[in-house]
């Protein structure tokens, strides 16, 4: 101890000329003493100190300054801190530089609206809440659990705005408020937060080309008030003891002349559909700023995007010359029915697609936080294929994410070659880095199950959730309802439509659980006791059950959510079966799907398709769940009428990577995967 007490003792500190460090006082009731004023001002001085005998002392606790910048300079010291410095800006580095990698290689993640199938609901005919006899908002809300289950992604809502009962309610008469019929606005933000709150996303109807006749722009107009006057599309015509001679041959889309006299204002109004629905001057600026006022409305109370109607009718052409006849021999007065008359004038016409591109500009606004991107979507029904592409918009200007793809929903009869052709025009058409979509059914078209018939509602539903891009189920296909066979309305248009606009069958009670009420709006199906979702979710080999494991595997898979799609073609002579591919480079999985749309059992050597392809493959779904999970020889696959299998095994010989399958594989957002990290990256 006397050692050690030396070697503190030979420590000598010079304070003189330092200031007390207030500090370190023991009393800090002890105020700092004031200097002398006569005294050398030493305030700014450092202190001296003398350092001896710091050979033999070690750090410790408390040291001063100087003592410890003594060691700091020691090799010892020094050399650790540079390294640990070094090592920290190297790590800084490589970081960043991962991240750079990471965020440079990895491809684009899948918006909401590609990641799952789309639910299409029509809300006068999916749950009524109030013994009305009509479906309602609140209806769908009470069934929300029940579209969880489903899995899809996307609960699409058609038209529920004010209207009449014209044309299915597409005459809207305020597009800011909701129908009695179907609720209130209270309940619709109900609804959205309900399903928000599911992590759904919810894309409703608009239709920019026409109103009601009773809508307030069109009363304004018609009295020729202020800006309205030239809301809608005016003309100067004869009208003479009852009978009105129109400017032009123009038809309307249910027939007869698409003019109509005003006996207001004296003029001829102009209408693509019913008189009730005049068609708007979108050639007017005003009119354009109050359908994007409409859509901010809408986005602004929190919607996920639109589907937008009839947009191809949004322009007509301002000369008024006559459409020429498709029959030119006819007798022009004779032309009465729309398809007499080729459309070039009042459909499709020049600045269209830029209107639409404005309205994907006004939604862009509301796409900018993180997660909250606005879908839109365009119907074009009896639009060619390389008009309906013009849809997805430009290289460099956005319109429509996809045009709705309904050609499957027009096929009547069953086989390869119809959709094969359906299948392959969309892909080969479609612009490059596009996303495609699928869709058998909807509000304007006959239900599958009576077109096709009940045998081919799995195999088509195996079809649209294993093809590439988003499937579209229109309600009721999950459990194969069918049109009714007569509906208790008369309508003098488009009665087919009504058919396939029936209740939806929830059980086998009064109503197939649709309403409690005394009645409903349309008749339910006669097939509704064996037909309805509680039956089938007993059911193990049920539609519904198939359809939720479809909608599961297209979720989980990588190959069908990401991966190439190759179509394989037909199986030599036999016109009744759809092959094709889906596989995902850097995964040695592949899935093959084997569709049989034939009226007979058929037979398909795969192994003559596809080469280096396994002898034995196992099925991973099938229509038939017999055949869930076990395995067939490639040679000699046999499939019943209306069978899907999803075929499954391992391979390194890619369909895409091979020079004469290049015109028959494709994909929209490459992708590679890499096992070792379990990744995506675009770096193939």
């Amino acid at each position: 101890m006397a050692e050690d007490r030396g070697k503190r003792d030979s420590l000598r500190m010079s304070m003189k000329g330092c200031r007390t460090n207030n500090g370190f006082v023991q009393n800090e009731d002890i105020l700092e003493r004031e200097p002398d004023p006569g005294s050398p001002d030493d305030s700014s001085q450092l202190c001296a100190v003398d350092i001896h005998g710091t050979e033999d002392v070690r750090p410790y606790a408390g040291m001063p300054k100087e003592v410890l910048l003594q060691f700091s300079g020691q090799a010892c010291y020094r050399v650790p801190r540079e390294i640990l410095f070094w090592l920290t800006v190297a790590s800084v580095l490589v970081l960043t530089s991962i991240t750079i990698a990471i965020i440079a290689l990895s491809p684009k993640c899948l918006d909401w609206w590609q990641v799952g199938p789309m639910y299409q609901i029509y809300p006068r005919s999916f749950k009524d809440s109030n013994k009305d006899g009509n479906g309602d908002l609140k209806g769908i809300q009470d069934k929300l659990d029940y579209i969880m289950n489903l899995n899809v992604k996307t609960v699409w809502i058609t038209s529920f705005y004010k209207s009449s009962l014209k044309d299915f309610r597409h005459g809207v008469e305020d597009f800011q408020e909701i129908d009695p019929l179907f609720g209130t606005m209270k309940d619709f933000e109900n609804l959205l937060a309900a399903i928000h709150d599911k992590g759904l996303k919810l894309i409703i109807d608009l239709i920019p080309n026409h109103t009601s006749d009773k809508h307030a722009w069109f009363q304004l107009s018609r009295n020729r008030t202020g800006k309205y006057t030239d809301y809608y599309i005016w003309h100067d015509c004869t009208h003479t003891n009852g009978i009105t001679t129109p400017p032009n041959n123009w038809l309307s889309v249910y027939g007869n002349s698409s003019w109509h006299f005003d006996e207001v204002r004296k003029q001829c109004y102009f209408h693509q559909f019913l008189k009730e629905q005049p068609d708007l001057n979108f050639y007017n600026p005003d009119v354009q700023e109050e359908i994007k006022a409409i859509i901010q409305f809408w986005l602004q109370k929190g919607v996920d995007g639109f589907s937008f109607d009839a947009v191809k009718f949004l322009l007509e052409a301002r000369h008024l010359r006559n459409e020429i006849q498709v029959n030119k021999s006819q007798i022009p007065q004779t032309d009465t029915h729309y398809s007499e008359l080729y459309h070039d004038f009042t459909t499709t016409q020049v600045g269209m697609h830029d209107i639409l591109r404005s309205f994907r500009q006004t939604m862009n606004q509301y796409s900018r936080e993180a997660g909250r991107y606005r879908f839109m979507g365009t119907e074009t029904s009896g639009e060619n294929i390389d008009r309906t592409m013009m849809y997805y918009g430009l290289p460099f200007i956005q319109e429509a994410d996809f045009p709705f793809n309904n050609y499957l929903a027009l096929l009547n009869t069953p086989g390869n070659s119809v959709l094969n052709k359906a299948i392959m025009s969309w892909m080969e058409n479609m612009p490059e880095g596009k996303w495609p979509n699928w869709m058998i059914g909807g509000p304007g078209n006959s239900r599958l199950t009576s077109r096709l018939g009940k045998e081919y509602v799995n195999v088509m539903n195996m079809l649209i959730l294993t093809l590439p891009g988003t499937s579209i189920t229109y309600y009721g296909e999950e459990i194969g309802m069918e049109n009714i066979l007569s509906t208790n309305l008369t309508e003098s248009y488009d009665y087919n439509t009504l058919l396939s606009k029936s209740p939806m069958q929830w059980d086998n009670s009064s109503n197939a659980g649709f309403s409690e009420g005394n009645h409903t709006w349309l008749p339910i199906s006669s097939n509704y006791h064996t037909v309805n979702v509680d039956v089938q979710n007993t059911q193990l080999r049920s539609t519904l059950k198939l359809y939720q494991e479809l909608s599961l595997l297209h979720a989980n898979e990588l190959l069908l959510n990401r991966g190439w799609f190759c179509h394989v073609g037909n199986v030599g002579d036999d016109s009744h079966v759809v092959v094709y591919t889906r596989e995902l480079d850097g995964l040695n999985r592949v899935f093959t799907m084997v569709l049989n749309f034939g009226e007979s059992t058929s037979v398909v050597n795969l192994a003559e398709m596809i080469s280096e392809l396994p002898s034995t493959v196992s099925i991973r779904l099938s229509t038939n769940s017999a055949n869930k999970d076990s395995a067939v020889e490639t040679t000699a696959i046999k499939l019943d009428k209306g069978e899907g299998l999803i075929l499954e095994y391992n391979t390194k010989y890619f369909l895409h990577q091979q020079t004469a399958l290049k015109d028959k594989c494709f994909v929209s957002n490459r992708a590679c995967y890499f096992s070792a990290l379990d990744i995506l990256h675009n770096l193939c």
